[in-house]
């Protein structure tokens, strides 16, 4: 029988607006849009740097609720509103994921709020990180 887990942050919006940080099924771990507002103080760094590893930092907090991680991402989609910022994002994103190598779709599109300067929406397959891994150049 299929399981699906549906993960709450305890963030207003997710009951506002009726979504969940991560919905799982079985091994499918699916992760909303996700920002980098710090779950403790409720603060987002100004800074685009550390904006961008909270953000990494709270997809992998959700990942692990579901007993998963970031090594088992296989899917990233990253929004940054300022197209002058992209590359500041893409560095750290290629030092996170260094050796993982998901498939990504990096966009310049405005976020619901000004003091938002990147989110990142991912998908993970629980243990991908353990299954064997074949590379191909073509």
């Amino acid at each position: 029988m299929t399981q699906v887990i549906k993960v709450k942050t305890g963030s207003k919006f997710e009951d506002e607006y009726s979504y969940s940080r991560i919905v799982s099924v079985d091994n499918w771990i699916f992760v909303s849009n996700t920002a980098g507002r710090n779950p403790d103080t409720k603060e987002i760094p100004e800074d685009l740097v550390e904006q961008t590893k909270q953000v990494f930092k709270n997809i992998e907090t959700a990942l692990v609720r579901v007993d998963s991680s970031l090594e088992d991402v296989i899917a990233a989609r990253i929004f940054v509103p300022n197209p002058k910022d992209t590359f500041v994002v893409m560095d750290i994103f290629g030092k996170q994921f260094k050796g993982i190598d998901p498939t990504i779709t990096v966009t310049n599109s405005p976020l619901v709020a000004s003091y938002y300067k990147v989110e990142v929406e991912v998908t993970a397959y629980r243990n991908a990180s353990k299954a064997e891994i074949k590379k191909l150049t073509f």
